[in-house]
């Protein structure tokens, strides 16, 4: 074995490893609707240059298996977000999508969700600025 092909093995058991992490890292079966909402709310990253406060709703479906059926579809993005503010929500919602699926349900759940559209929501709260506060009494006056 050369020099070379260890690294370039190395980095194909890494990147395997990091394909199948996610769907290994789920070791819990979902069983209720709560649960499925906490788990998409892991994956959940908002992009880190957005303005603040900042929702995003999108409609999705999934099979028994726990992957998405069809296109995810946009339906709510708060009316102050910018453009650019809009395609990286978009951008990141399909990520955190990705990252979360396939869930794995349990057998029951899996019937009762299996083609049924789920309203989510996605909300990137920061706090806002504190604002300075003013000393009036220490402010020295000139009389």
């Amino acid at each position: 074995m050369s020099r070379r092909t260890l690294p370039i093995q190395v980095a194909a058991a890494l990147l395997s490893t990091l394909w199948i992490t996610p769907v290994w890292a789920q070791s819990e079966r979902l069983d209720n609707i709560r649960q499925v909402f906490a788990r998409l709310r892991t994956c959940w990253k908002p992009p880190p240059a957005a303005s603040a406060n900042i929702d995003i709703t999108v409609i999705v479906s999934f099979n028994r298996s726990g992957d998405i059926i069809g296109h995810p579809r946009i339906t709510y993005e708060s009316e102050q977000a910018t453009d650019g503010d809009r395609v990286m929500y978009r951008v990141a919602v399909m990520e955190a999508l990705q990252r979360c699926t396939p869930l794995l349900f349990t057998d029951g759940m899996a019937g009762a969700v299996a083609g049924r559209p789920f309203a989510i929501q996605f909300r990137n709260r920061r706090p806002s600025p504190q604002p300075v506060e003013k000393r009036a009494w220490l402010t020295p006056k000139t009389v």
